[in-house]
C-alpha cells in the first residue's frame, strides 16, 4: 500500500469516512468509543494530524472555516476515501508482530530481585483488570452499538483479558519458582568444595552420579574435548529446566569435574598432556534417571548439532577416602602440589593410590585470570597394605 497511513492517521480517516466532522466532535467519538485503548490518539495531535491528512490531500474543510480550528469540520476527498479504503483491507489481513514491552522485562528477570518482579507483576495484573473493567463500562455505555463498534469491544476485552491472564500465570510461576529450594550440591556437601590452599586434608567421598563423556589428548587442543563440554553443558541445562518444569524440582548446574589417568602417574607432574585419558563429568542431584538424561539428549538433539551427545552416559562413583587440596592458579602449576602429593604425603600417610586423579574446577576459565584460577585437586586413596 502507498502511500502509507498510521495507525492514528487511518483512525482519522475512518472516522471521518462515517461523516465529516470537527477536532471536538473526533475528541468526544474517540472519548466515548475508548479509541484510545487500541491507538495512540492524544487530544492536541488530532488537530496536528488534520493539518498534515489536509496538506497531503487526503481530507478537507467543509464550508466557511469556523472561528477556531476546533470547529473547522472536514471530510474524506475522493483521495482520501480511495486510500482509506485501501489501508483499511490491508490492515484487516496483517498480523500485528509480537513487541509488546514486557516481553523485554520478562527476559531480562534472571538478573532481578525476584520479589519486586512478583510486586511489579501483581501490579500489572491489576492495571490490566482496572483497565478491562473501564472497556466495559464504556462499552455498556453505549448499547446498543454497531456490529463493528461492538468487534472493536470485543477485541480490546479479549486482548486485556488475555493478557491479565498470562499476568497473573508468569507472577504464578515466578511465586513458586521463589519457594522452590534450589539444591547446590557445593552448599549440600561443603566439606568436599572447600578444602584449604595449603595443606592436604582427607575426606569421604560418598556415592556421586555424573553426566560423563571420556576421551584422551591434550585438553588445550583436541577438539573431541571441546566438543565434549558443550554436550555436557548443554545436556546439564537441559536437564536443569526439565526438572523444574515436570518435577517441581530445581538444582544450581554443578562446576566441571575431570577424572585424569594414564598407564604411568607421572606424567601428571610432568604435564605430559598428549598421554592423559579424561572423563568430563557434572554431577547431578540423586533424582535424575537414566529416562530423564535420554529424554533431554533426544531433546537437545533436535535443537542442535552435537555429535557428542551419543557419547554422553550416567555413571555413578563411589571414591570413599579421598586427599585433597585447593590449588589457586594456572592448571599447568599444579605440578609441584601434585609431585609433593604422589611422592611425599600419599606414602608418608601409609596410603596407597585408589582411583583416578579428581579435578574440580570451582572457576569459569573463559572469564577467570589464570593465577586466580580454583581447583580442588582430589585423589582417592586407601591403606597401604603392608
Amino acid at each position: 500500500m502507498s502511500p502509507t497511513l498510521t495507525d492514528a492517521e487511518l483512525t482519522i480517516l475512518g472516522l471521518l469516512s462515517e461523516s465529516p466532522r470537527h477536532g471536538y466532535e473526533l475528541e468526544k467519538v474517540i472519548d466515548e468509543r475508548g479509541v484510545r485503548n487500541w491507538t495512540a490518539l492524544g487530544f492536541s495531535s488530532i488537530y496536528y494530524l488534520l493539518d498534515k491528512l489536509a496538506k497531503r490531500g487526503l481530507i478537507e474543510a467543509v464550508g466557511p472555516v469556523g472561528s477556531g480550528k476546533s470547529r473547522t469540520t472536514f471530510r474524506l476527498t475522493v483521495a482520501g476515501h480511495e486510500l482509506y479504503v485501501v489501508a483499511s483491507l490491508d490492515a484487516l489481513a496483517t498480523l500485528d508482530p509480537l513487541r509488546a514491552r514486557v516481553l523485554v522485562a520478562i527476559a531480562n528477570t534472571a538478573g532481578l530481585p525476584s520479589d519486586e518482579v512478583a510486586t511489579r507483576l501483581r501490579d500489572r495484573a491489576d492495571a490490566l483488570r482496572a483497565q478491562l473493567a473501564e472497556v466495559q463500562a464504556a462499552r455498556s455505555r453505549q448499547q446498543p452499538l454497531p456490529a463493528a463498534a461492538s468487534a472493536i469491544f470485543d477485541y480490546s476485552e479479549t486482548m486485556l483479558l488475555a493478557d491479565a491472564e498470562w499476568t497473573t500465570r508468569t507472577l504464578a510461576t515466578i511465586e513458586r519458582e521463589m519457594t522452590m529450594e534450589k539444591y547446590d550440591v557445593k552448599a549440600a556437601r561443603k566439606e568436599l568444595f572447600s578444602p584449604p590452599s595449603k595443606n592436604f586434608t582427607i575426606v569421604e567421598v560418598p556415592r556421586t552420579q555424573y553426566l560423563s563423556i571420556d576421551g584422551h589428548g591434550d585438553p588445550n587442543t583436541a577438539p573431541a574435548y571441546a566438543a565434549a563440554l558443550e554436550a555436557l553443558y548443554g545436556t546439564a541445562y537441559t536437564l536443569k529446566f526439565e526438572s523444574k518444569k515436570s518435577l517441581n524440582r530445581d538444582f544450581v548446574v554443578a562446576p566441571l569435574e575431570g577424572l585424569w589417568r594414564a598407564d604411568d602417574m607421572e606424567v601428571f607432574v610432568t604435564r605430559d598432556k598428549s598421554s592423559w585419558d579424561w572423563t568430563m563429568m557434572i554431577s547431578q542431584p540423586d533424582w535424575i534417571t537414566e529416562e530423564m538424561v535420554a529424554a533431554a539428549i533426544t531433546a537437545l538433539s533436535a535443537k542442535k548439532n552435537l555429535p557428542a551427545l551419543e557419547l554422553i552416559s550416567l555413571i555413578t562413583l563411589e571414591e570413599g577416602m579421598s586427599v585433597q587440596i585447593l590449588h589457586i592458579g594456572p592448571y599447568d602449576d599444579e605440578a609441584p602440589t601434585l609431585d609433593r602429593l604422589h611422592h611425599e604425603y600419599i606414602p608418608e600417610n601409609g596410603l596407597a593410590f585408589n582411583g583416578d586423579h579428581h579435578e574440580i574446577y570451582l572457576s569459569d576459565a573463559r572469564r577467570t585470570d589464570p593465577a586466580k584460577l580454583k581447583t580442588i585437586l582430589r585423589q582417592p586413596v586407601r591403606p597401604r597394605a603392608h
